[in-house]
């Protein structure tokens, strides 16, 4: 019984769910947040088409480490005679949270560029997605001046 109740139980299928989730992550959700942001212009898609690969890269890191965080944060939700499905709903929605929280911090060093801990205050703040773009307009307008 051990043995179904992990996922992936092989290495076909643990590629299989690494495709999935970094196709669906870095191609489709990491430019919609950007057009939404910054509006739907060529040139913002194509700005966002130089960063990922970069992006690709944090994401499946990002799977390799959360993997056995979320598989023990599952553990914890639910019993161990609880059905096959409500192991994987919980295991990806834990994967997911857990995935969610690095790449809010890890994604916004890679768009702007450069790592400091102001971004990480200013991603989990009320405003914060504001204040970042404030601060990038501001950088902007003082080296032109």
């Amino acid at each position: 019984m051990e043995f179904h109740m992990k996922l992936p139980r092989n290495k076909k299928e643990f590629a299989l769910f690494m495709a999935v989730i970094s196709i669906i992550s870095v191609n489709i959700i990491a430019p919609l947040i950007t057009c939404f942001e910054m509006g739907f212009h060529l040139y913002i898609w194509a700005d966002t088409l130089k960063v990922i690969p970069f992006i690709w890269v944090a994401v499946i890191a990002l799977v390799l480490i959360t993997y056995k965080p979320a598989e023990w944060l599952t553990d914890r939700i639910v019993k161990k005679g609880d059905s096959f499905g409500s192991h994987i709903v919980i295991n990806i929605l834990c994967t997911v949270f857990l995935m969610s929280i690095f790449l809010t911090v890890i994604g916004t060093w890679i768009g702007i560029r450069h790592i400091s801990a102001w971004s990480i205050f200013i991603c989990f703040s009320t405003n914060g997605l504001a204040m970042l773009q404030f601060h990038s307009l501001s950088k902007r307008v003082s080296r032109s001046q």
